[in-house]
């Protein structure tokens, strides 16, 4: 039998205020095997506490946005970490990838800069490009749908 997990508010507002603080969308902290992730979008925080052993975790209310649903597009290029992107290999230079454009399997679609090292990112598939959704030189989080290839 799970043990009752209890919800510690003051956590969560703290970590509602770092996501703020830092202009992330969510945060995930994790402590004995319990879990509380603090996520925001369309100016709503959420928060989602799964304790370990609990198979009901219960879902946390939000609201869908454009970026949200293309998270679940099967052909989406996710984040695989925090970074800035970068379109190109440098500035002035041609994109990587265009929208239109027919990519390869392992074919570098963009660069994410994380710690000072450049992180190529690549086409987990082939197919052509319909939609990139990172802007160069903005900052992207993980799991973050980049472009969509189909």
């Amino acid at each position: 039998m799970a043990t009752k997990f209890k919800i510690d508010g003051d956590a969560i507002r703290q970590l509602a205020e770092l996501l703020v603080d830092t202009k992330l969308t969510e945060i995930e902290y994790e402590d004995e095997g319990r879990r509380i992730r603090v996520s925001r979008g369309g100016g709503i925080q959420t928060a989602t506490v799964i304790s370990a052993g609990d198979t009901n975790a219960s879902p946390s209310v939000s609201t869908e946005s454009p970026a949200l649903s293309y998270s679940t597009h099967p052909g989406a290029v996710k984040s695989p970490m925090v970074g800035t992107a970068y379109m190109s290999s440098e500035p002035g230079a041609p994109p990587f990838v265009k929208v239109g454009d027919m990519v390869n399997a392992g074919q570098t679609l963009m660069i994410i800069e994380a710690m000072k090292v450049m992180n190529p990112i690549k086409a987990p598939t082939a197919g052509k490009v319909i939609q990139i959704l990172a802007q160069d030189a903005n900052p992207v989080e993980f799991g973050e749908p980049l472009m969509i290839i189909e």
